[in-house]
């Protein structure tokens, strides 16, 4: 790109933000591609900006944070100013009330992109807990209140007497992430439901079904760890008798030091995964800002990137990125150039 040609688009995107307002918070400035959201996402968006950084020298390098999928879609949806960011990276998608927000803030133009799958799961020491786990067990241990009543369960053994009589202690990710989501909704709930019970109150009370279902205990054995899964990986590696809850990816990483806790005896593989067989199982997303893609400098080129980068024999599967089926690649791989806006209608 010369010098002439870098400085016309620095000025075209420049005004096109400004037009776009200065509304929210997000920094970066309006010539970096601003990226924030999800931890587990995180990794995959620092290789891509890599690989965007040293094809296209002449932009800025993105701007990656990592602060929690629930965090950074809501900074993504504060406004459309040159401060607020581009791009929000998220374990799982974008809620109806966080499209709400977007839509009353002026976001009205937001992209969904599926850049593969991944997996919320649950893993251990290696010469640590050997625990032959179900989501109902899972539950049972996590849940403020199993099945409508006080939670008792201290030790594993409380939960089932073919575990270990030791102390539960999971460290897992906090409220604001996609990850802690996922880990409430795909396993908590799976658990949950396997109660009869809990069907009936689904229909009596959605509201209190979901409370009862989701709600993890608060009194000790659940210890959140913030927004960095590679803590939770660290903690457990230093303590035999501990369990953490994080992104399958980081569990590709550290498999020298931890090992995947089977759920209904399935184990937490790439091909159990790709195939849904493993109940923590899910997608993952990148939301971008139409109003963005040609008036911040290089946004195009980095979202090509995005595609260069998550095909099979791409980077991203070399460092856990389990890929999207066919299907959903070819509707992404559109998505990258077409840029469909989202509507409510996607909620139904």
């Amino acid at each position: 790109m010369t010098n002439a040609l870098r400085f016309a688009t620095v000025a075209l995107g420049a005004l096109a933000l400004a037009a776009c307002g200065n509304s929210g918070s997000g920094g970066g400035g309006s010539q970096t591609i601003n990226v924030v959201g999800s931890s587990t996402v995180y990794p995959f968006a620092t290789v891509v900006s890599e690989a965007f950084t040293r094809n296209f020298p002449d932009f800025s390098a993105p701007l990656v944070e990592s602060n929690g999928t629930g965090a950074g879609i809501s900074l993504f949806c504060s406004g459309t100013g040159a401060q607020t960011p581009s791009i929000a990276n998220a374990s799982r998608r974008m809620k109806i009330s966080e499209f709400e927000s977007c839509q009353a803030n002026g976001v009205t133009d937001v992209v969904e992109i599926q850049i593969g799958m991944d997996g919320v799961v649950l893993a251990s020491a290696i010469g640590g807990l050997d625990l032959q786990l179900t989501p109902a067990m899972v539950y049972r241990a996590m849940a403020a209140n199993p099945y409508g009543e006080a939670q008792t369960t201290r030790t594993w053994a409380d939960v089932d007497p073919s575990l270990p009589a030791l102390p539960i202690l999971v460290y897992g990710p906090p409220t604001t992430s996609g990850t802690r989501d996922s880990f409430e909704e795909l396993i908590m709930m799976a658990g949950c439901d396997a109660n009869p019970a809990m069907a009936t109150l689904k229909d009596q009370d959605a509201d209190r079904h979901d409370q009862v279902c989701t709600e993890v205990r608060s009194d000790g054995p659940y210890v959140d760890q913030g927004e960095q899964d590679n803590l939770i990986v660290q903690k457990i590696a230093g303590n035999p008798n501990a369990v953490g809850v994080f992104g399958f990816s980081y569990l590709e990483e550290n498999l020298d030091r931890v090992r995947g806790v089977p759920l209904g005896g399935i184990e937490p593989t790439y091909d159990n995964l790709a195939s849904f067989a493993y109940p923590g199982a899910r997608a993952m997303f990148i939301y971008v800002k139409k109003a963005h893609v040609d008036a911040v400098p290089g946004l195009r080129e980095f979202l090509a990137a995005w595609s260069e980068s998550w095909g099979r024999d791409g980077s991203l599967a070399q460092i856990g990125l389990v890929v999207n089926p066919d299907d959903v690649m070819a509707r992404s791989n559109a998505a990258v150039t077409e840029l469909p806006v989202m509507t409510a209608a996607d909620f139904e």
